[in-house]
């Protein structure tokens, strides 16, 4: 007990991450997978991109040929998405987070091959990919 009591912060912070961890496995969230893996699921297998951000982090910057659908939205416009039910799709986010819950709505509603960016636009910006602005 002592040592939790000396070690409050650290006890908080692996308590807040191990939880964190949990919800993505219980909302069901996609396969994550790495910007490089990714990069190979567009151009060998023609995943689709789906961007769950927000309409004005979209605009700031996507990845090309990316679907935008916000997260709030998807429910309602997953039939958007119908035509792509045999392809591998890739949801993305700012950091991963969203694109879990996509992933598990994407699952309930019967695509097989979903995948989560890992580290989303963060890491596919810091892995010195391209993004573009145009619609």
């Amino acid at each position: 007990m002592d040592f939790v009591q000396q070690n409050l912060m650290w006890v908080v912070a692996a308590v807040v991450s191990g939880s964190m961890l949990v919800m993505s496995f219980v909302r069901g969230g996609g396969k994550g997978v790495s910007v490089t893996e990714a990069t190979l699921m567009i151009n060998r297998e023609d995943a689709v991109v789906l961007d769950v951000r927000e309409t004005q982090e979209w605009s700031a910057g996507h990845i090309a040929n990316a679907r935008h659908i916000a997260i709030g939205q998807l429910g309602k416009r997953l039939s958007e998405l119908e035509k792509f039910k045999e392809r591998p799709v890739i949801v993305c986010c700012a950091s991963g987070n969203r694109s879990s819950t996509a992933c598990g709505t994407l699952k309930r509603a019967g695509f097989e091959r979903v995948f989560n960016l890992s580290g989303g636009m963060g890491a596919w910006s810091g892995a010195g990919l391209p993004v573009t602005t145009k619609n």
